[in-house]
Order: C-alpha cells, then structure tokens, then sequence
C-alpha cells in the first residue's frame, strides 16, 4: 500500500507582529520546475517586501528551503518542519514578510515564520493520496449513524448520501480495510445490510 499527504488546494493567510506583515502561500506542486515558478511569481508580486523565504518538497524528489536574507535557520527550515510534521510533500509555500521597524530577534521570526506557514496549510488543508475502494451501502434511517460511525472507523469517508424510502450511503474505504468492512456491516446489521463494491481509484482525498 502506498499513501502519501498533500495539500488539499491553495492556502493563504496573513497576520502582522510588530507591525511586520506576514502572507503565507501554499500550492500543491508535482514539479520542482512548478515549484520554482512559483516562487518565482511570488517574488514578482511581491517584489517590494523584505523577504520572500520559501520551501519545497517532491515526493521522491527534492526538498530545498531559503532564509532570502533572514538569519540563517530562522524562516525557511521552521517552515519546511511545518509540513513535515503533517508529512506533507509535493508543496510550496512562500512567506513574503513586510518589515514593519521593529526587529524581532530570531525566536520571535522563528515563531512568525512558522505560523504563517501552519496558518497558509491549515488554510489549503491536507488531502491523502491512496487507492480508494468505493463501496455504496443501502440501509434503513434508523441505521444510518451507526453506520456513518463504522466508515469512520476504518478511516473511510463518506462521500453522498442518497435520500428516499431507505438511505444509500455512498463511502470510500482504505483498499485494505474494504473486505473487513464489508463483512463487519453485514455483522452489526445482522445481515440487513450489505455493503456493494462499485469501484476503485487511486486518487487525493480531503481530510
């Protein structure tokens, strides 16, 4: 099995310390080509600011990171942990920071740094990347949580959810947690219920 996290979609945020204006930007790269381009239109935007620090990761590729002109360790290393605490790859981010006159001393830019990039991913969100099995489980209503419960035990999610005399479910289900699965509805349902595989993908998922 294979899985691997992303951003969900673009992120942006800003907040200002010390009269420093702070904007964080996240996109979601497969390149390092489309990394630097990104970069690159940032600093054109924003060609005025201080600073543009940025990281990058490609799955199975490069990570590279800069400080552009901050003290050494205190812009783009603190973000780059940002995403590989979530473990998030094939992502940039930018923090472009307007210097307001006021210094912030290296802790101070650290903790800056670090929370324009968790602010611009918290924005974007994460997604994973994996083989999905798609199921479609019709039931009842009285057994429609109970169900939505079990999807969400095996780390599943819940994509639809159809409305009419009875409910029909529709799921995606880690690909090696959808035989159990199947199994455990018709356990619990006492063979009321049975889950229906109608598919599979290997596709990003939001969390």
């Amino acid at each position: 099995m294979t899985e691997y996290y992303i951003p969900a979609g673009p992120g942006e945020a800003k907040f200002t310390e010390k009269r420093s204006d702070f904007l964080g930007h996240v996109r979601m790269v497969e390149t390092e080509d489309a990394a630097r381009a990104f970069i690159d239109a940032m600093k054109k935007e924003f060609y005025d600011a201080r600073h543009n620090c940025w990281c990058y990761a490609i799955k199975d590729g490069p990570v590279r990171y800069s400080d552009d002109g901050e003290p050494q360790g205190t812009a783009g290393v603190p973000m780059l942990e940002v995403f590989q605490r979530q473990g998030v790859t094939n992502f940039v981010c930018v923090v472009t920071r307007y210097f307001g006159g006021v210094l912030l001393g290296a802790g101070g830019l650290l903790r800056a740094y670090t929370k324009s990039a968790k602010d611009a991913l918290d924005t974007a969100g994460v997604a994973v990347v994996r083989r999905w099995v798609e199921v479609r489980i019709p039931c009842g209503y009285s057994l429609l949580e109970r169900l939505k419960k079990e999807v969400e035990a095996v780390s599943g999610i819940v994509t639809d959810t159809e409305y009419a005399a009875d409910v029909t479910i529709r799921a995606l289900l880690p690909e090696e947690a959808a035989e159990a699965f199947c199994a455990r509805v018709f356990d619990v349902t006492a063979g009321s219920v049975t889950a229906e595989t109608v598919g599979e993908d290997f596709r990003a998922v939001k969390l």
